[in-house]
């Protein structure tokens, strides 16, 4: 069988790749900026899967399975998925769970989807994440082909992906480790959410790879267990307590406070403040979730390799962010952790000087 994977690298990737070169059968191809040659029978393809005449040249060519991690605006999506449809058998298309609307109920595939049931027509103007993805859905679901399979993973998290409600490892870590005060919305930390592992969600989108049954369907693939956010904040601090000797400073601010200053209005009003639960039976039967790695367990797992691999794999910092959060808890950044002129500048503005 041979397996293209577009942007193969990132935290699902990465275990999609390991688990499929398991399989004596499978030859596996993945694209990425950065890494190219083989490792035994993966063959990484250096290259911007976004790129024209790079991915026609890919596609020339036909794949039993191409499972695509790329994210497109929905003009770009609109331009290539009839090329995906007709160079492979399957084609495996990464959507998200963000896609549904609130529900009191366990969400099932079928639940509705914000793009069917929202009436702010500000939002639906908008291209945001989850209206993108329904959109591309609705492309998929139209299409005269059938031979395409969805992926709905919800929150996904690693050692390089630790989210704490709509933070990033960078938003809330990094000031923890440098002994600084986390900010978050004292809202979102009750409400309950899924948290699953790269590798779980890479176990579930192996048992669906060349499965006719699974042609034409849409799967989430989440942990079975919700819990609130104040447990995952509880679960990081006894981590970074054990570390540190020391339990780091949160601050929890109103909503309406927290959102004067956080990005992302929408993931926050259309998704973190709605409790999620999934009902898993659909993709329960190509695998057993309830054999996932339970948050309790995976999360602190993971703060503690990333924590012990030396606390430097941070991606670019907002520090405008960070100079708005230190102004609002009276705390200051050194200078020399900022990496560049134009950034200290950026912070120094923000830190001292009241702007909306």
């Amino acid at each position: 069988m041979k397996v293209l994977i577009l942007g193969g690298t990132g935290a699902m990737g990465v275990h999609l790749v390991s688990l499929l070169a398991e399989n004596l059968s499978t030859s596996i191809a993945v694209t990425s900026r950065t890494r190219s040659g083989h490792d035994g029978r993966v063959e990484y393809i250096t290259g911007n899967a976004k790129d024209e005449n790079f991915i026609n040249e890919l596609l020339s060519q036909h794949w039993d399975v191409v499972v695509d991690f790329m994210v497109y605006s929905t003009q770009e999506f609109k331009s290539k998925y009839e090329q995906f449809l007709q160079s492979t058998n399957q084609y495996i298309y990464l959507s998200s769970s963000r896609v549904y609307a609130n529900s009191e109920q366990p969400l099932t595939e079928s639940s509705p989807r914000l793009l069917d049931v929202c009436n702010d027509q500000v939002y639906l103007a908008t291209d945001e994440y989850a209206l993108t993805k329904a959109r591309q859905e609705n492309l998929l679901f139209d299409s005269i082909h059938k031979n395409w399979t969805i992926i709905r993973p919800y929150i996904t998290y690693s050692s390089e992906r630790l989210q704490l409600g709509v933070l990033e490892k960078e938003d809330w870590l990094y000031r923890a480790l440098q002994g600084r005060t986390i900010i978050n919305s004292k809202d979102i930390q009750l409400k309950h959410t899924t948290l699953t592992s790269g590798r779980d969600v890479a176990q579930g989108i192996a048992a669906i790879i060349g499965k006719p049954s699974a042609l034409g369907e849409a799967f989430h693939i989440t942990s079975g267990v919700s819990i609130c956010w104040k447990e995952v904040s509880e679960i990081y601090l006894a981590v970074l307590e054990s570390h540190l000797k020391h339990c780091p400073k949160v601050l929890l601010q109103d909503l309406n406070e927290f959102m004067q200053w956080r990005a992302g209005k929408y993931q926050i009003t259309c998704d973190r403040l709605y409790d999620r639960y999934f009902d898993n039976h659909k993709i329960n039967q190509y695998i057993d979730t309830s054999d996932f790695i339970k948050p309790q367990v995976g999360l602190a797992q993971c703060l503690e390799r990333f924590i012990k691999s030396g606390n430097s794999d941070f991606k670019a910092l907002n520090w405008k962010a960070e100079a708005i959060k230190d102004r609002i808890v009276h705390e200051r950044t050194s200078l020399l952790e900022i990496p560049s002129l134009k950034q200290k500048t950026k912070y120094c503005i923000f830190r001292y000087t009241k702007i909306s």
